[in-house]
């Protein structure tokens, strides 16, 4: 699967995400119900993870997970564990953590999904795609992430958060600054497979 990596700067010690989602997008008319259309052009990346999460085609999980597990490794080296960034929306199956699993199998190292929880925003709130500044986007992210300190083993490990889209990073620098503390953690890594 072709990637064009591109490193991303926050709160972690190292991060990339794997490509640009949407390479071109252009307004075609409305459609019968008066929505607008468009001719969208996405990354090899971007496709098969709309195909995933828009479509329902499950089968592109083992090529993302594939192109994110070896991302990762000729990026950050030896990683100890995956955490998947805790999904926004609720569903029967969580593409994330379908994720997380893939690129936990291609590294055989463990996943946990308990470890990082996010509480639901309050009823009535915007979400934060429908926010506009990353500072709004923190400030509605604030005391909603907690960790779950479920590694009983001695030692650290360099963990892996990974999640689908990176938009303003205002999430994974949220969920960071709740796994940084854990000692069980000694580098912290973020992988995406797209950017907006």
């Amino acid at each position: 699967m072709k990637t064009n990596v591109k490193k991303i700067d926050g709160n972690w010690d190292h991060g990339i995400v794997l490509d640009k989602h949407v390479l071109s997008s252009t307004y075609t008319g409305d459609n019968e119900y008066g929505h607008p259309t468009f001719d969208t052009t996405r990354s090899e990346i971007g496709e098969a993870l709309y195909q995933l999460k828009y479509k329902g085609d499950w089968s592109q999980i083992p090529l993302l997970g594939s192109a994110l597990a070896k991302a990762a490794t000729s990026h950050f080296g030896e990683i100890g564990f995956v955490i998947p960034m805790p999904p926004s929306n609720m569903r029967a199956r969580q593409p994330v953590f379908e994720l997380a699993d893939a690129v936990g199998a291609a590294l055989k190292i463990p996943v946990f999904k308990e470890m990082l929880v996010k509480q639901p925003a309050a009823a009535g709130a915007p979400q934060l795609k429908d926010l506009g500044s990353k500072e709004e986007k923190i400030a509605a992210l604030e005391g909603r992430f907690t960790l779950a300190e479920i590694i009983n083993n001695e030692g650290s490990w360099n963990a892996l958060v990974v999640d689908d889209l990176f938009d303003s990073g205002a999430s994974m620098e949220a969920a960071c600054r709740i796994l940084r503390p854990y000692n069980k953690i000694r580098n912290l890594y973020v992988a995406a497979l797209s950017w907006k």
